[in-house]
């Protein structure tokens, strides 16, 4: 079928996951049959769109469906926008006044059966009113239908969309005195939702885990929304990094000043010329397990609530864990380009951020990486691998055998013989073999790496596997995603060429402390042209890993790898004399500096290497973003998902939950009447104001869907608990493990099998006999510092405690953890 390979892009019919079909068209009916090979590319094809006008639009909408639990509300909507054109006098109905929506509802007319009354007396009594999340998120969508419109890139709105969050208002909708105007900032929320609620809003003590781009976002309509503005009210940011050149496009509180500084200290500063009354903290630590003598018991009784605003799962693990044992609400959300999420855990009511997680991401098999790559992300990671190991791991290496030696080639020695021999060829190539003294010296020797990594090892690879091969069945070898490869001619003057021996000579001599001119620079390719490269004799016997198993096997137990081998290194590396007082210089992989020539090494690198294999190269943006591993961020879905969040907050609020002093019940799921029918019927109702977000601004889609509420575990006698719940033990001081037995099984006739804290056992059924007879009279806590060698903080009360136990039966029983308090 040579005749596809004209160029020309053709419509296809996915029949499966691997497999599709040529459209029927009359040159397609012509083509001679398939044979084999090929490589198939996706195109995606301009598509016309065209628009009613706005009165035809009026007349017939088109709207795009955000939440379908709402759908019988867009009618309603569209003919209240429509009716505000008729107020009179060309206003807005009075915010809260009971007379001005009666007069309202009378303008509203719909198409199709009665307005609902409920959305016409809201719309009167808000639509004078504005709120900053609604702007922010409404906002975003806006930009990115901007952006649509000058690019022609992605599909835009057609034509009509309504969001609606009614859910956030009081459930006794604010008077008109209530929202009349006080000459404040926040006059337009209090239009919306009263002065008692801005009174609220203002006293919140809010702490956001993150000063990155939704970080910035969160920070200004918090300050836009008044958080932190009250006499009780507070903002804690923390974010440990520092403000780099490429934030500065997407973390719009950031200025080319502020490079260098700490992000939270500069957001703060930023906030604070937005809204000079809002009382804001900046940190500069890390939340985590080494930080909680910092972010101790009292911070986090202290909270309001929390906002992650993070850009990894594991620390966004860890703040949900904290949230939940701490009873705290807790605000999420992400973004991947156009696409955004956002999820509100709810204390009692939702599941937590990880009782639900996404698979893992999937690694790219080790095999395709060394010998079989198929796209630019597999030539990416190659070149990035390379880089660690060439300019980082081998430096590192070097160091640490001249720093200990005989201790260090002990440890090695432990590792087995096949990496004990790849380390020592390594340091040995480091220090002696290809140890440069020049700037000349790292130009040639990136010449040599050149013809090894595109050349000689692709040669090799074919003399092994030839281009014709084909297995015992007769299928050829090269054949599905393994690309048959050719080897590259280095010539100096191709321009990918001599970017890469720039770019390998300048990371070497940064290895060694040597400095290059812009002289030298020019010099390099000169230098790297005159070096004499012997002519390729393949290996007989090599062998070359086809299988990830394979590839492991080889590491482990690789061919060459003999003991006498291996001594002859040891003694080289010992008696070299040229080695006292020297050092390597390890490099550590930095995308954003410009200068450096590491995203100059990697493009060059991978694009090599695709070169070998008939692969599409990768431009020096797209090649960074890989092999940095950079989020596509964009303002528009920042701002969409900063302002959904904050909606959620509202909603928080209405309920209650935000209110540090509120009084929890610990206690009361023990009870026999918890969990009843009555109380998770009242428990779904609330439920139905949270909102969970999924939005893709490019096609456009929007979903918004109730969280899943907080899954029930069965303890037996009919109680039930949730994540949530937990068993309390305070009895004033530290009792003994004996007293902490008996008062857990007196107290819920439950008999504890087994105790442990963190990773360690503290007690159990089948403890030594001589082991219990120390540890029952022993304070628990103490056996928790003898035992698990824990170290206490002054300002900590609890310990965390996992049990296992039986009923009266004997049988054992699934229960919650125990939080022990040990000193007041």
């Amino acid at each position: 079928m040579v005749e596809i390979n004209d160029g020309k892009p053709r419509k296809v019919k996915v029949l499966g996951p691997y497999t599709f079909a040529l459209e029927d068209s009359d040159d397609v009916l012509s083509f001679s049959d398939y044979v084999r090979g090929g490589y198939v590319t996706q195109v995606k094809m301009p598509k016309k769109v065209s628009f009613k006008s706005l009165s035809e639009a009026f007349a017939s909408p088109d709207f795009i469906i955000t939440d379908f639990a709402k759908m019988e509300r867009m009618g309603t909507i569209h003919a209240c926008f429509a009716a505000l054109d008729e107020w009179p006098g060309g206003g807005l109905p009075t915010p809260g006044s009971e007379k001005d929506a009666a007069e309202f509802a009378k303008l509203v007319k719909v198409s199709d059966g009665e307005p609902d009354a409920k959305v016409l007396e809201v719309f009167s009594r808000t639509c004078a009113g504005s709120i900053s999340p609604l702007a922010a998120g409404l906002g975003g969508i806006a930009a990115q239908e901007a952006l649509k419109a000058v690019s022609g890139k992605f599909m835009p709105i057609r034509q009509f969309l309504y969001y609606d969050c009614m859910e956030i208002l009081p459930d006794v909708l604010p008077s008109e005195a209530d929202c009349a105007p006080r000459g404040t900032r926040y006059d337009g929320q209090i239009a919306v939702l009263g002065s008692e609620f801005q009174e609220k809003i203002e006293n919140l003590k809010y702490f956001v885990v993150g000063a990155g781009a939704i970080g910035c976002e969160v920070l200004k309509t918090f300050a836009m929304m008044g958080i932190g503005s009250g006499p009780k009210g507070e903002i804690i940011v923390t974010d440990m990094d520092t403000i780099e050149k490429s934030n500065l496009s997407r973390q719009f509180l950031f200025r080319d000043t502020d490079i260098g500084k700490s992000k939270s200290s500069a957001a703060a500063a930023a906030i604070k010329v937005m809204n000079p009354t809002v009382k804001i903290t900046p940190h500069e630590t890390r939340v985590g397990p080494e930080s909680e003598d910092v972010f101790n018991d009292a911070f986090w009784d202290s909270l309001s609530g929390v906002c992650n605003a993070l850009d990894n799962v594991q620390a966004r693990l860890y703040v949900d864990q904290r949230c939940v044992y701490y009873k705290k609400s807790l605000l999420e959300s992400g973004t991947l380009g156009t696409k955004g999420n956002t999820q509100v855990i709810v204390p009692h009511l939702t599941e937590s951020y990880g009782s639900s997680r996404d698979p893992p991401e999937k690694s790219i098999p080790i095999c395709t990486l060394k010998n079989f790559p198929y796209q630019i992300e597999h030539t990416l990671q190659w070149a990035r691998d390379y880089f660690e190991g060439a300019f980082r791991t081998a430096a590192e290496e070097t160091n640490t055998f001249l720093s200990k030696k005989q201790e260090y080639l002990d440890e090695l020695r432990r590792q087995g013989p096949g990496t004990m021999l790849s380390t020592l060829q390594t340091i040995s190539s480091s220090l002696i073999d290809d140890r440069p003294h020049t700037i000349q010296d790292c130009a040639e020797w990136a010449r040599r790496v050149f013809e090894r990594l595109f050349s000689s090892e692709i040669r090799q690879l074919l003399h092994t596997f030839p281009k014709d091969n084909v297995d015992k069945n007769g299928v050829p070898f090269w054949s599905g995603t393994k690309r048959a490869p050719d080897p590259i001619e280095f010539d100096v003057k191709n321009s990918l060429h001599l970017e890469f021996i720039i770019a390998a000579a300048c990371l070497r001599a940064e290895n060694y402390g040597l400095k290059p001119s812009k002289e030298d620079i020019d010099q390099m390719g000169k230098h790297a042209a005159a070096v004499m490269i012997p002519e390729f004799v393949p290996k007989s016997g090599v062998r070359i890993a086809t299988t990830d198993a394979e590839a492991k096997e080889q590491v482990e137990n690789p061919a060459d790898a003999d003991d006498a081998l291996i001594d002859e290194l040891v003694d080289k590396l010992l008696h070299e004399k040229t080695l006292t007082g020297f050092q390597m210089f390890p490099i550590e992989f930095e995308k954003d500096d410009d200068t450096n020539h590491h995203i100059d090494f990697i493009t060059a690198c991978s694009n090599l290497r695709a070169t070998n294999y008939s692969i599409e190269p990768a431009d020096r943006h797209k090649s960074k973003m890989i092999a940095g591993k950079i989020i596509p961020a964009i303002a528009t879905t920042t701002a969409f998902v900063s302002g959904m969040v904050c909606i959620e907050l509202y909603k928080l609020i209405k309920i209650g939950v935000t209110d540090p002093n509120r009084v929890i019940d610990d206690a009361a799921w023990i009870r026999p009447d918890a969990y009843s029918e009555e109380q998770m019927k009242s428990q779904a109702k609330t439920l139905e104001l949270f909102k969970n977000g999924f939005a893709n601004l490019a096609l456009p889609f929007f979903a918004f869907s109730e969280p899943i509420s907080a899954p029930l575990t069965e303890m037996g006698g009919g109680r039930k608990w949730t994540l949530w719940d937990r068993f309390d033990i305070s009895e004033g001081q530290d009792i003994s493990m004996e007293r902490f037995l008996s008062v857990f099984k007196e107290r819920f006739n439950l008999e504890i099998s087994m105790v442990s804290c963190g990773v360690s056992m503290l007690y159990s059924s089948f403890t030594s006999a001589t082991k219990l007879k120390e540890r029952m009279p022993m304070p628990l806590s103490k056996v928790a510092a003898t035992v698990g060698k824990m170290e206490f903080s002054p300002s900590q009360k609890y310990l965390v405690l996992e049990v296992c136990c039986n009923d009266e039966s004997g049988e054992d029983v699934e229960v919650p953890y125990i939080r022990y308090r040990f000193r007041d």
